[in-house]
């Protein structure tokens, strides 16, 4: 997915970051715990084809964001 048009990009529900999973080919907002599709490098960022992410999904992005910050901070 073009970088420069994922950092245009936005929850169109909460205008929150989103975070592309490559792995799902998914757009993740965390903060809602939604996450959309993206088709033929297409994000459709329609509410009602969002998937909602569970509790442990979510938990696991808090995880690894920690370690990110710490590893930049380098």
């Amino acid at each position: 997915m073009d970088k420069q048009m994922l950092a245009m990009l936005v929850c169109p529900h909460c205008q929150g970051k989103l975070k592309y999973d490559r792995e799902r080919g998914e757009l993740k907002c965390y903060f809602d715990g939604l996450a959309y599709p993206v088709e033929d490098e297409i994000p459709v960022m329609l509410a009602e084809r969002a998937r909602h992410m569970d509790a442990d999904e979510k938990l696991a992005k808090t995880r690894s964001g920690a370690g990110e910050a710490r590893d930049d901070a380098k």
